[in-house]
């Protein structure tokens, strides 16, 4: 119940009605005194009211001006961090952040971008994410062409057109090629449409927004991808040898084969002739173990468009592999447990990558002798003191090496000498390996998130050593933004000499490159025909791709 409360004094309810004259004479002093209480808290309020004369303190005002751009500065570092969390403009906004944590957060770990993407790549990748929503999986475009694909005649030239990329192949191949297949697509004003294969869903957050890069389960040629290869009837290759291309009739799809043993037909989609004729197809169905992104430099068609995509050429996989590939929640937890257990602390990171292609059990000790030499000879690691002389420092230097490889063996020896013995610069040093899986296992669910996990850790280093021949390596390098020292290839199981060699570029190696000149018909040297494509340190018939400053 509300109250409402009369203006009285408790005086009053102990005096008789008959006393009228004595209440009144004790009541006028009570009413003067609450007069004066009134008319005090009027003139106190005044005070905050009327404007205040200016403020003489030299003190205080140095602390209004430093709380004024502190204020100011805690905007421009929120505007900062915004930046930094959408890595420039190459990641849109919106996404659901819990949904895939690593999108957002991966720049809390200090890595950013190496370098900033160009306008024009931000711009196009914007104009991917709206053909994909409009063109995606189960839109009204994308229901329309699968019926054409079900029926397998084109009514009219479809709004949409496809590149659908088949998983195959481990891991690291499957990184380098997917961003190969994105950046056809966007070359071509394609959507790409993922196979979701065993596992790729646990691994890969879904990039683009609103709509799905995955191939729905009832898509129609789902069952058929284990099947195709050379032979097919649907193979461009195949169809160039039986010139089936010349028919009048476009086909609603065809299989291109870009694995490493494709033949000289196959490799003609790498020229302008083929691919005026690939463009009139609504599907391609591609199937590739290589990164062939060099490749696309050397066809004029897509030249200029490269070039403006991406004026520094080493810096296509690090920037499409940032926009592309987040782990997933379950590896992110995998990647940020190790890193903040293990890494986080320390002055320095060194990520050592080891791959070994010699048949046999391991470990081998010319590998072992290699890696020492290679990282003490470049200074990335210290020097043991034998005689277990200790250097004292007040704040020794620390370092955290992250080694990965299928063996524990090479891990526990480096780790027992740094152990073992005292560093002569009086640095600390920490060995870690977070797996040894003793073999590849592709199909294993796990066996992949753990890979993916380590690849990831290996590109948050601040120094990296990968191994020849190595995808692993090459996704490592390229998400970090990294120039590795490359570990060469031991030949007779003897350490090389020199053990290793920096390389250009944080690019990775096109390992089966065409050698053809479209325009001559003829075989030649393709590494040799623009300055920003050369042959590869670690394979020496493979191109990657250079900054105009690297080759010279």
């Amino acid at each position: 119940m509300k109250r409402h409360w009369r203006n009285r004094s408790y005086d009053d309810e102990s005096l008789p009605d008959s006393d009228s004259d004595t209440r009144s004479i004790r009541k006028l002093p009570l009413t003067r005194l609450m007069a004066l209480f009134l008319f005090s808290l009027f003139l106190f309020s005044l005070t905050f009211l009327l404007p205040q004369p200016p403020i003489r303190s030299s003190s205080t005002a140095k602390t209004l001006l430093q709380l004024k751009q502190t204020q100011q500065g805690d905007t421009s570092e929120s505007g900062k961090l915004q930046n930094d969390k959408l890595l420039g403009g190459l990641i849109a906004d919106g996404f659901d952040e819990r949904s895939c944590l690593s999108r957002y957060h991966s720049v809390t770990y200090g890595k950013g971008l190496s370098g900033n993407p160009s306008s024009y790549l931000i711009s196009r990748l914007r104009k991917y994410e709206a053909l994909h929503k409009e063109c995606g999986p189960y839109t009204e475009s994308y229901n329309k062409t699968v019926k054409d694909l079900r029926s397998g005649h084109l009514n009219d030239s479809p709004a949409c057109k496809y590149v659908v990329w088949i998983s195959y192949s481990g891991l690291g191949n499957r990184i380098l090629t997917l961003a190969s297949a994105f950046l056809y697509a966007l070359l071509t004003d394609r959507v790409l449409l993922v196979d979701p294969g065993v596992d790729m869903v646990d691994l890969f957050c879904e990039p683009f927004p609103h709509v799905s890069w995955f191939l729905p389960p009832d898509f129609p040629l789902n069952n058929q991808f284990s099947n195709f290869d050379q032979k097919s009837d649907q193979c461009y290759g195949k169809m160039l040898k039986n010139k089936s291309t010349k028919n009048s009739m476009v086909p609603s799809f065809l299989y291109l084969h870009l694995g490493h043993d494709y033949d000289d037909q196959d490799k003609l989609f790498f020229c302008d002739e083929d691919q005026t004729f690939l463009q009139k197809v609504p599907w391609l169905v591609m199937r590739t173990d290589n990164y062939f992104v060099p490749s696309l430099f050397l066809m004029p068609s897509f030249e200029q468009q490269l070039i403006d995509l991406f004026p520094n050429k080493e810096t296509v996989f690090h920037f499409l592999g940032r926009y592309l590939f987040h782990p997933t929640n379950k590896v992110w937890g995998l990647v940020s447990r190790y890193y903040q257990a293990y890494l986080a602390k320390v002055d320095e990171r060194v990520g050592i990558q080891i791959r070994v292609f010699d048949t046999g059990t391991g470990p081998f000790q010319h590998v072992l002798d290699q890696i020492l030499a290679c990282t003490l000879k470049e200074n990335l690691l210290p020097d043991v003191n034998q005689k277990g002389n200790v250097v004292t420092s007040k704040k020794p230097k620390s370092k955290a090496v992250l080694m990965t490889s299928l063996s524990s063996g090479y891990f526990e020896k480096v780790r027992d000498m740094y152990w073992e013995h005292p560093t002569v610069t009086g640095e600390v040093v920490g060995i870690y390996q977070p797996s040894h899986e003793g073999y590849q296992q592709t199909e294993k669910k796990m066996h992949n998130q753990k890979a993916w996990a380590e690849m990831y850790l290996l590109s948050l280093t601040d120094v990296l050593v990968t191994s020849s021949w190595s995808t692993f390596g090459y996704v490592a390098q390229g998400l970090g933004g990294l120039k590795p020292w490359i570990l060469y290839k031991p030949e007779n199981g003897t350490a090389p000499d020199p053990p290793c060699q920096r390389a250009m570029s944080m690019e990775p190696c096109f390992h089966a490159p065409p050698f053809y000149d479209c325009k001559a018909k003829r075989g030649t040297d393709t590494g040799a025909f623009v300055p920003y494509v050369r042959h590869c340190e670690d394979m020496s018939w493979g191109l990657k791709l250079v900054d105009g400053n690297s080759w010279q």
